[in-house]
């Protein structure tokens, strides 16, 4: 589901790590749950990693309430 060739290093692969940590943490969900739910949407290719350059420099607060946002513009529920 996670198509390595779209990490380009290990700070992003860490930060992929941390965002599908914490997301279940926030959800009180598995993380291997949030991880094929972010992976099958294509949020974690298509927007996590693509845009981490600017997520990490922001707060995990914020990081988890704009994928959180982004997945309820989509429908999406975990």
């Amino acid at each position: 589901m996670l198509n390595h060739s779209d990490i380009k290093n290990a700070d992003e692969l860490e930060f992929a790590v941390f965002c599908i940590e914490n997301m279940a943490i926030r959800l009180g969900k598995n993380a291997d749950m949030v991880y094929r739910v972010l992976a099958e949407h294509n949020i974690l290719n298509g927007y996590i990693i693509p845009e981490y350059e600017m997520l990490h420099t922001q707060s995990k607060d914020y990081i988890l309430d704009d994928i959180i946002s982004l997945m309820e513009e989509r429908g999406i529920r975990v």
